[in-house]
Protein backbone atom coordinates (compact mmCIF):
# COMPACT_ATOMS: atom_id res chain seq x y z
CA UNK A 1 0.00 0.00 0.00
CA UNK A 2 1.34 3.44 -0.91
CA UNK A 3 2.27 5.73 1.98
CA UNK A 4 0.84 8.63 -0.04
CA UNK A 5 -2.30 8.58 -2.16
CA UNK A 6 -3.65 11.07 -4.70
CA UNK A 7 -7.32 11.11 -5.68
CA UNK A 8 -9.09 13.34 -8.18
CA UNK A 9 -12.31 15.24 -7.50
CA UNK A 10 -12.76 17.20 -10.72
CA UNK A 11 -10.01 19.86 -10.74
CA UNK A 12 -9.15 19.18 -7.08
CA UNK A 13 -6.48 16.66 -6.09
CA UNK A 14 -6.77 15.09 -2.64
CA UNK A 15 -3.35 14.11 -1.26
CA UNK A 16 -3.52 11.79 1.75
CA UNK A 17 -0.66 10.84 4.06
CA UNK A 18 -1.32 7.13 4.34
CA UNK A 19 0.45 5.62 7.35
CA UNK A 20 -2.53 5.55 9.73
CA UNK A 21 -1.07 2.92 12.07
CA UNK A 22 1.91 5.25 12.61
CA UNK A 23 -0.29 8.36 12.85
CA UNK A 24 1.14 9.36 9.45
CA UNK A 25 4.59 9.99 10.89
CA UNK A 26 7.17 10.55 8.16
CA UNK A 27 9.38 7.64 7.10
CA UNK A 28 12.12 7.79 4.45
CA UNK A 29 9.62 6.44 1.91
CA UNK A 30 7.03 9.08 2.78
CA UNK A 31 9.67 11.82 2.53
CA UNK A 32 10.57 10.58 -0.96
CA UNK A 33 6.96 10.25 -2.17
CA UNK A 34 6.00 13.61 -0.68
CA UNK A 35 8.86 15.33 -2.50
CA UNK A 36 7.79 13.73 -5.80
CA UNK A 37 4.08 14.51 -5.56
CA UNK A 38 4.36 18.29 -6.02
CA UNK A 39 6.13 18.22 -9.42
CA UNK A 40 3.67 15.54 -10.53
CA UNK A 41 0.73 17.74 -9.55
CA UNK A 42 2.32 20.69 -11.34
CA UNK A 43 2.46 18.55 -14.50
CA UNK A 44 -1.24 17.62 -14.22
CA UNK A 45 -2.94 20.01 -16.67
CA UNK A 46 -6.38 19.45 -15.13
CA UNK A 47 -5.34 20.15 -11.52
CA UNK A 48 -6.32 23.53 -10.09
CA UNK A 49 -6.17 23.02 -6.31
CA UNK A 50 -5.00 20.46 -3.74
CA UNK A 51 -6.39 19.24 -0.41
CA UNK A 52 -3.81 17.75 1.97
CA UNK A 53 -5.02 15.46 4.77
CA UNK A 54 -4.10 12.37 6.78
CA UNK A 55 -5.57 8.88 6.87
CA UNK A 56 -7.04 7.62 10.12
CA UNK A 57 -7.23 9.65 13.31
CA UNK A 58 -4.18 11.90 12.85
CA UNK A 59 -3.11 14.49 10.33
CA UNK A 60 0.59 13.81 10.89
CA UNK A 61 2.61 12.91 13.99
CA UNK A 62 5.79 14.42 12.51
CA UNK A 63 9.10 12.59 12.40
CA UNK A 64 9.43 8.99 13.49
CA UNK A 65 10.66 8.63 17.09
CA UNK A 66 11.98 5.19 16.10
CA UNK A 67 14.77 6.99 14.22
CA UNK A 68 15.95 9.11 17.16
CA UNK A 69 18.74 6.68 18.05
CA UNK A 70 19.79 6.36 14.40
CA UNK A 71 20.11 10.12 14.04
CA UNK A 72 22.16 10.22 17.24
CA UNK A 73 24.74 7.74 15.94
CA UNK A 74 24.67 7.94 12.13
CA UNK A 75 25.83 11.20 10.57
CA UNK A 76 24.78 10.15 7.06
CA UNK A 77 21.23 9.33 8.18
CA UNK A 78 21.05 12.64 10.02
CA UNK A 79 22.24 14.55 6.97
CA UNK A 80 19.69 12.75 4.80
CA UNK A 81 16.75 13.67 7.02
CA UNK A 82 17.86 17.31 7.24
CA UNK A 83 18.09 17.50 3.45
CA UNK A 84 14.65 15.91 3.19
CA UNK A 85 13.29 18.58 5.56
CA UNK A 86 14.80 21.30 3.38
CA UNK A 87 13.27 19.81 0.22
CA UNK A 88 9.88 19.51 1.92
CA UNK A 89 9.78 23.19 2.90
CA UNK A 90 11.12 24.39 -0.45
CA UNK A 91 8.73 22.14 -2.36
CA UNK A 92 5.63 23.33 -0.54
CA UNK A 93 6.63 26.98 -0.79
CA UNK A 94 7.25 26.64 -4.52
CA UNK A 95 4.25 24.61 -5.73
CA UNK A 96 2.01 26.90 -7.75
CA UNK A 97 -1.29 25.14 -7.01
CA UNK A 98 -3.14 26.40 -3.93
CA UNK A 99 -3.07 23.83 -1.11
CA UNK A 100 -5.87 23.50 1.44
CA UNK A 101 -5.04 21.60 4.63
CA UNK A 102 -7.75 19.39 6.14
CA UNK A 103 -6.29 18.80 9.60
CA UNK A 104 -8.33 15.83 10.73
CA UNK A 105 -6.44 15.13 13.95
CA UNK A 106 -3.17 15.89 15.74
CA UNK A 107 -0.64 17.81 13.65
CA UNK A 108 2.60 17.49 15.59
CA UNK A 109 6.18 18.58 14.86
CA UNK A 110 6.74 18.22 11.14
CA UNK A 111 2.99 17.66 10.80
CA UNK A 112 2.37 21.07 12.30
CA UNK A 113 4.86 22.57 9.83
CA UNK A 114 3.02 20.88 6.95
CA UNK A 115 -0.24 22.51 7.98
CA UNK A 116 1.31 25.96 8.27
CA UNK A 117 2.96 25.61 4.85
CA UNK A 118 -0.49 25.23 3.26
CA UNK A 119 -2.40 28.21 1.88
CA UNK A 120 -5.70 27.65 3.71
CA UNK A 121 -6.06 25.58 6.89
CA UNK A 122 -9.26 23.82 7.98
CA UNK A 123 -9.15 22.04 11.34
CA UNK A 124 -11.51 19.51 12.84
CA UNK A 125 -12.83 20.72 16.18
CA UNK A 126 -11.02 17.88 17.97
CA UNK A 127 -7.67 18.49 16.22
CA UNK A 128 -4.71 20.39 17.61
CA UNK A 129 -1.33 21.74 16.53
CA UNK A 130 1.88 21.25 18.50
CA UNK A 131 5.58 21.53 17.79
CA UNK A 132 7.44 19.70 20.60
CA UNK A 133 10.92 19.86 19.04
CA UNK A 134 12.39 21.72 22.03
CA UNK A 135 10.77 19.31 24.49
CA UNK A 136 12.71 16.42 22.90
CA UNK A 137 15.96 18.44 22.88
CA UNK A 138 15.80 19.49 19.21
CA UNK A 139 15.95 22.99 17.77
CA UNK A 140 12.66 23.80 16.01
CA UNK A 141 14.57 24.55 12.85
CA UNK A 142 12.89 22.56 10.09
CA UNK A 143 10.00 24.87 9.26
CA UNK A 144 8.11 26.21 12.25
CA UNK A 145 10.63 28.98 12.82
CA UNK A 146 10.04 30.03 9.19
CA UNK A 147 6.26 29.96 8.97
CA UNK A 148 4.98 30.73 12.47
CA UNK A 149 6.31 34.31 12.85
CA UNK A 150 4.73 35.18 9.48
CA UNK A 151 1.33 33.75 10.44
CA UNK A 152 1.07 34.80 14.08
CA UNK A 153 3.05 37.14 16.31
CA UNK A 154 6.70 36.54 17.17
CA UNK A 155 5.71 36.38 20.83
CA UNK A 156 3.14 33.64 20.17
CA UNK A 157 5.65 31.72 18.03
CA UNK A 158 8.14 31.84 20.91
CA UNK A 159 5.49 30.85 23.45
CA UNK A 160 4.47 27.70 21.65
CA UNK A 161 7.78 26.68 20.04
CA UNK A 162 9.72 27.03 23.30
CA UNK A 163 7.18 25.02 25.31
CA UNK A 164 5.73 22.54 22.80
CA UNK A 165 2.26 23.22 24.23
CA UNK A 166 -0.75 22.02 22.27
CA UNK A 167 -2.78 24.60 20.38
CA UNK A 168 -6.46 23.60 20.18
CA UNK A 169 -8.23 24.28 16.90
CA UNK A 170 -10.11 27.35 18.14
CA UNK A 171 -6.91 28.88 19.52
CA UNK A 172 -5.08 28.11 16.27
CA UNK A 173 -7.67 30.16 14.38
CA UNK A 174 -7.59 32.95 16.96
CA UNK A 175 -3.81 33.41 16.68
CA UNK A 176 -3.60 33.02 12.91
CA UNK A 177 -2.25 29.49 12.43
CA UNK A 178 -5.52 28.23 10.88
CA UNK A 179 -8.51 29.67 9.05
CA UNK A 180 -11.54 27.56 9.96
CA UNK A 181 -12.72 25.10 12.61
CA UNK A 182 -15.48 22.67 11.61
CA UNK A 183 -17.02 19.54 13.16
CA UNK A 184 -14.88 16.51 12.42
CA UNK A 185 -17.57 14.86 10.30
CA UNK A 186 -17.80 17.92 8.06
CA UNK A 187 -14.06 18.55 7.65
CA UNK A 188 -13.36 16.96 4.28
CA UNK A 189 -16.55 18.26 2.73
CA UNK A 190 -15.74 21.81 3.83
CA UNK A 191 -12.08 21.64 2.76
CA UNK A 192 -12.86 20.12 -0.65
CA UNK A 193 -15.66 22.63 -1.26
CA UNK A 194 -13.29 25.50 -0.51
CA UNK A 195 -10.67 23.98 -2.83
CA UNK A 196 -13.30 23.81 -5.59
CA UNK A 197 -14.13 27.44 -4.95
CA UNK A 198 -10.49 28.42 -5.52
CA UNK A 199 -10.21 26.02 -8.46
CA UNK A 200 -13.04 27.89 -10.19
CA UNK A 201 -11.04 31.14 -10.14
CA UNK A 202 -8.81 32.12 -13.11
CA UNK A 203 -5.74 29.87 -12.68
CA UNK A 204 -3.01 32.34 -13.64
CA UNK A 205 -4.40 34.94 -11.27
CA UNK A 206 -4.67 32.41 -8.44
CA UNK A 207 -1.26 30.84 -8.92
CA UNK A 208 0.71 34.02 -9.37
CA UNK A 209 -1.05 35.73 -6.45
CA UNK A 210 -0.04 32.76 -4.31
CA UNK A 211 3.53 33.01 -5.62
CA UNK A 212 3.71 36.72 -4.74
CA UNK A 213 2.35 36.12 -1.23
CA UNK A 214 4.65 33.16 -0.65
CA UNK A 215 7.61 35.37 -1.45
CA UNK A 216 7.35 36.57 2.15
CA UNK A 217 7.85 32.99 3.34
CA UNK A 218 10.60 32.28 0.82
CA UNK A 219 12.53 35.30 2.08
CA UNK A 220 12.04 34.06 5.64
CA UNK A 221 13.28 30.63 4.57
CA UNK A 222 16.41 32.12 2.99
CA UNK A 223 17.09 34.05 6.20
CA UNK A 224 16.39 31.32 8.75
CA UNK A 225 16.03 27.79 7.36
CA UNK A 226 19.71 27.06 6.79
CA UNK A 227 20.63 28.25 10.26
CA UNK A 228 17.70 26.36 11.77
CA UNK A 229 18.61 23.06 10.13
CA UNK A 230 22.27 23.45 11.11
CA UNK A 231 21.27 24.10 14.71
CA UNK A 232 18.86 21.16 14.69
CA UNK A 233 21.62 18.93 13.33
CA UNK A 234 23.82 19.93 16.27
CA UNK A 235 21.00 19.09 18.69
CA UNK A 236 21.53 15.39 18.02
CA UNK A 237 24.96 15.61 19.69
CA UNK A 238 23.82 17.17 22.96
CA UNK A 239 23.61 15.25 26.25
CA UNK A 240 19.93 16.18 26.55
CA UNK A 241 19.13 14.53 23.21
CA UNK A 242 21.08 11.50 24.38
CA UNK A 243 18.83 11.36 27.43
CA UNK A 244 15.75 11.36 25.16
CA UNK A 245 17.22 8.49 23.14
CA UNK A 246 17.92 6.54 26.34
CA UNK A 247 14.36 7.09 27.60
CA UNK A 248 12.94 5.92 24.27
CA UNK A 249 15.13 2.81 24.40
CA UNK A 250 14.02 2.03 27.97
CA UNK A 251 10.35 2.51 27.10
CA UNK A 252 10.69 0.19 24.10
CA UNK A 253 12.38 -2.41 26.30
CA UNK A 254 9.58 -2.20 28.85
CA UNK A 255 7.00 -2.84 26.13
CA UNK A 256 8.84 -5.90 24.76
Amino acid sequence: MSVLTVDADGPVRIVTLNRPDQLNAFSDQLHEEFARVWPELEDDPAARAVVLTGAGRAFCAGGSTEEFELHRSDQLARRKVMRSARRLVDGMLSVSLPVVAAVNGPAVGLGCTLATLCDIVFMADRAFLADPHVSVALVAGDGGAVTWPALTSLLKAKQYLLTGDRIPAEEAVAIGLANFVVPAGELMGAAVAFAHRIAAQPPQAVQDTKAVLNQHLRLAAVATLGMGLAAETHSHDTPEYGDVVARNRAAKGAQA
